[in-house]
């Protein structure tokens, strides 16, 4: 069914002008003043946006929905990830592949390509995660790139003995991204420094989730972001920090920046808005608030909005990863080493930063379509189809009612998440209507779309 979009004031990267959006066969093929909707085929669905804007579908390059870890399972499933997704605006995903170090990649992308094509609402794609780096990964490797069109690998320098790569396989790895134009995302820390003090907190009997932070400290991240840009200094790979959560990780990846490492920097949302004392909650409430990098000091924050607002921050994210409280996060009461990590936040980010952002001062509007839209695009190989309100995009697009009054609950969440962390936050701003390649699949706070419409998305490799 065509689509025509009137009276909105349409918000990009670079532009805020108004105009009409007609769409159809899924892509955007006008964007004029006035177009007349007599003149368009009579089933034509007309979107009256008068007084709202008109953004580029969201795009949130950093989530985890089939996430196994510690033993448990993340508890969304791509149906409600992706629904939860939509009614915040967020048309595309790009969720982290995590297979366990025994595991074949090949296997592995097959898994979790196969829970998203049926239920997946939106538009997807995956970071494949290296956990291992014998011959036949290598290969398996190669593969997916060239024929699954997985264009971004993702690594850890953490979770020591599970996840974490040696040196000599860090080494070899961005040498190999680099030759295949693979942008390598990591998790920055140090598996082995956080191992020995998590040893020694618990040894001292200091067992809770505000024990957390302390035992992988800011100082830990900045070394990792570090090491990391080392080693992309001397393979020349391309490479995105994920989840920059502190001032000091930052400082190193603009040091590694200014030595001339193709380096791009992440937030996201929960280190936006939420501080280190939110896990000293009493009755085991901060299990809630365990997520790694973890939630910092709240001067860090500043350090972080002023990095997007300046560019050096390139993007918005939620390392979105919904594990409930009442039987997952209650696995780790004697020990924070045992609580799931993961702050869900997939439904949240962008009335999140459109509040605590755009309505603070703190960036203004086409930053905000910047970094929670057309950089993630541009970064990993969607750009123009994703990201942009252009002749020839793909017509995904947010209707955004910016004075709409809301409050962030569990109550109203389509996570399967059994609390909301932001629970009882009033938001201003909300997605009033959300479409996927030019089909309304949201309104107003409610799916309205159809379960499996998403579709993988086939990079192309961009950064050789």
């Amino acid at each position: 069914m065509p689509l025509l979009i009137k009276n909105g004031r349409i918000i990009t990267a670079t532009d805020d002008y108004c105009a009409d959006i007609y769409c159809q066969d899924e892509t955007i093929t006008r964007i004029e003043s006035g177009i007349d909707a007599s003149t368009l085929p009579s089933d034509t669905e007309v979107i009256d946006a008068s007084g709202k804007y008109v953004f580029p579908g969201f795009i949130d390059p950093h989530v985890h929905i089939h996430l196994p870890f510690m033993g448990s399972n993340a508890i969304d499933d791509h149906e409600s990830a992706s629904k939860a997704a939509l009614v915040g605006g967020t048309t595309t995903l790009i969720e982290m592949i995590c297979p366990g170090p025994d595991d074949e990649p090949l296997a592995a992308f097959n898994e979790w390509n196969g829970l998203a094509a049926p239920l997946s609402a939106v538009d997807y794609t995956f970071h494949m995660a290296v956990v291992r780096f014998d011959e036949l990964a290598q290969d398996q490797l190669k593969t997916i790139v060239a024929d699954h069109g997985i264009a971004s690998f993702k690594i850890f320098l953490a979770y020591k003995g599970a996840l974490n790569l040696d040196d000599s396989d860090l080494f070899d790895l961005l040498t190999m991204a680099k030759g295949l134009g693979v942008i390598t995302t990591a998790h920055c820390e140090n598996a082995d420094v956080i191992d020995a003090m998590q040893r020694k907190l618990i040894g001292e009997g200091k067992t809770g989730p505000e024990w957390h932070e302390p035992s992988r400290p800011v100082s830990v991240e900045a070394e990792g972001v570090h090491h990391l840009a080392t080693f992309a200094e001397l393979t020349g790979a391309h490479i995105y920090v994920v989840h920059t959560s502190c001032t000091q990780a930052v400082e190193a990846a603009v040091g590694a920046q200014l030595r001339g490492v193709n380096l791009w920097i992440e937030a996201v949302a929960p280190h936006l808005t939420l501080d280190e004392t939110y896990t000293h909650k009493p009755d085991f409430e901060g299990a809630k608030y365990v997520m790694s990098p973890p939630l910092r000091e709240r001067s860090n924050q500043e350090t972080l909005w002023n990095g997007l607002k300046s560019g050096i921050v390139s993007t918005i994210g939620t390392d979105h990863a919904p594990f409930n409280f009442g039987d997952q996060k209650s696995m780790g009461k004697d020990a924070f080493t045992q609580i799931p990590n993961g702050i869900p936040s997939v439904q949240e980010r962008v009335d999140l930063i459109h509040t605590f952002g755009v309505l603070a001062g703190k960036i203004d509007l086409n930053t905000f379509v910047s970094v929670c839209s057309t950089q993630a695009a541009q970064i990993f190989g969607l750009y123009p189809k994703k990201g942009s309100i252009s002749v020839g995009a793909d017509a995904d697009m947010v209707v955004y009612d910016p004075n709409a009054k809301h409050t962030l609950s569990v109550d109203t969440s389509l996570s399967k998440v059994d609390y909301n962390a932001f629970e009882g936050w009033e938001m201003t701003g909300r997605s009033s209507v959300v479409t996927v390649r030019g089909q309304v699949q949201a309104r107003d706070g409610e799916f309205v779309g159809t379960v499996g419409r998403g579709q993988l998305l086939k990079r192309k490799p961009t950064h050789f």
